[in-house]
């Protein structure tokens, strides 16, 4: 549904997006992630024809951003991260103004309209006025808009931002339902959210694509070498050194002395944790817990943006 190729963006001499390919298929949800300035926005803007590439080419449903741009914006639905909304008009009026401007026909409009407002939980805010809406209804209702022209593909850029626990569990939950019938191009800073949702994530950093996989698949790469959590009673750096001693361990982090805990990383392909056992019972310390440590997306977007920015790739 979504073809990117080569696609860059300059402005002036910094460089935007650079040289970024990925392809996004009907049904599926892709999670954009990046830090600030990495080139996310740019990218969507491209995607919905509000700015033109440098160079390279891209597609939506077929239709080309160059040269078919009325087509992409007729099959795309965008809501960009300050959700333009008409503070005094109410709820229904706005809806039929977009969906008139969005070229439904009259007959088709009214239902529509109470179509798109159940789908999205703001059937029962209908006749207030948008400006007396709490935030998270708001966002309800840019997202109606978005869906208003029964798109086929969703750009949503950072959906929940300023939005309460409670609202982007529900927001959340929103788009995860709206995956079934759409394709979805999700941009968030909410790393959870991406793990809830989305069946791929793609992380780009300095205008480059650093990372494209299943969150399953990154964690697995991050993972590599592996990382195991300890408690133990005992002599701290005795037992750290002892660790550290072990064939397959890569380094060993300790805090607290007394009961402390470990973080080591072993060596790819490696499980050492029966030897780990014998060599605490054999020095009468004892082990309280030791698990295998979870990856998070957040650590992996810690790790591969920090490794980009350090390394200049």
């Amino acid at each position: 549904m979504i073809d990117v190729r080569h696609l860059t963006k300059r402005y002036g001499d910094t460089l935007a997006v650079d040289d970024i390919s990925f392809q996004v298929g009907k049904g599926e949800i892709l999670g954009f992630l990046g830090p600030n300035g990495a080139g996310k926005t740019t990218t969507m803007r491209i995607l919905t024809c509000f700015m033109p590439p440098t160079a390279g080419a891209a597609s939506v449903a077929g239709f080309d951003i160059f040269r078919q741009s009325l087509d992409v914006r007729r099959v795309i639905g965008y809501l960009p991260e300050n959700v333009p909304l008409y503070a005094d008009m109410r709820v229904g009026e706005f809806l039929e103004f977009r969906a008139h401007l969005k070229g439904i026909p009259r007959r088709r409009r009214a239902g529509r309209m109470r179509e798109v407002m159940e789908m999205v939980g703001i059937a029962d805010v209908r006749g207030r006025i948008i400006g007396h809406l709490s935030k998270g209804y708001r966002q309800r209702v840019g997202i109606a808009e978005a869906l208003i022209h029964d798109p086929a593909v969703l750009i949503l850029d950072e959906p929940t931002l300023g939005l309460d626990p409670n609202q982007i569990r529900q927001v959340r939950g929103l788009i995860k339902d709206l995956g079934r019938n759409y394709t979805i191009l999700l941009s968030t800073h909410i790393l959870p959210e991406v793990e809830a949702v989305c069946g791929r994530v793609i992380i780009i950093d300095h205008g480059r694509i650093v990372a494209m996989d299943t969150p399953a698949g990154l964690s697995q790469h991050l993972r590599g070498e592996g990382r195991l959590s300890l408690e133990a009673r005992g002599p701290g750096a005795e037992i750290q050194a002892a660790l550290e001693r072990m064939d397959g361990v890569r380094a060993v982090r300790r805090r607290g002395n007394g009961v402390s805990t470990f973080s080591v990383e072993v060596e790819a392909g490696r499980d050492i944790r029966e030897e780990i056992f014998g060599m605490m019972a054999a020095r009468g310390w004892a082990l309280r817990e030791m698990r295998t440590e979870t990856v998070s997306l957040e650590d992996i977007f810690v790790h591969i943006t920090t490794r980009e920015g350090e390394t200049g790739e």
